[in-house]
């Protein structure tokens, strides 16, 4: 929670995805609930500063690696889309079996909005 959100702001996504793969080879062996995991990272999200604040991206990439080191096969997607005025927005949410996961309402019911640029892992590595 402390070193991936401010890794986001000097690394490649790639290369923090990378990183990320490794340490959640290093499986946690008691984990909360995932609901109450995306409830904690929200809370600690939402009251810190930058590189901490709460996003998108930096919430996502925090679940990805703690549900990735509880043995869950979730895969981080980003997207993007244009709005009316065609100004770009980006999203990032989780997916379990290919199905959006961990989203609030809110959220899920605009990912099917955007066009999804990138997904991690790769879906040569999905498997792990």
């Amino acid at each position: 929670m402390a070193i991936i959100p401010p890794l986001l702001e000097i690394a490649s996504f790639a290369r923090l995805e990378r990183w990320l793969q490794v340490a959640a080879r290093r499986q946690i062996s008691s984990a909360p609930s995932d609901a109450d995991a995306a409830r904690w990272v929200d809370r600690q999200l939402m009251r810190l500063p930058r590189p901490w604040a709460h996003s998108c991206l930096r919430r996502a990439t925090v679940l990805y690696f703690l549900l990735r080191s509880a043995g869950r096969a979730v895969s981080l997607c980003i997207g993007v889309r244009r709005d009316d005025d065609g100004a770009l927005h980006a999203h990032a949410w989780l997916l379990l079996d290919d199905v959006l996961y961990l989203e609030s309402a809110q959220g899920g019911d605009h990912v099917a909005d955007f066009n999804e640029i990138a997904r991690f892992p790769h879906a040569a590595s999905r498997s792990t």
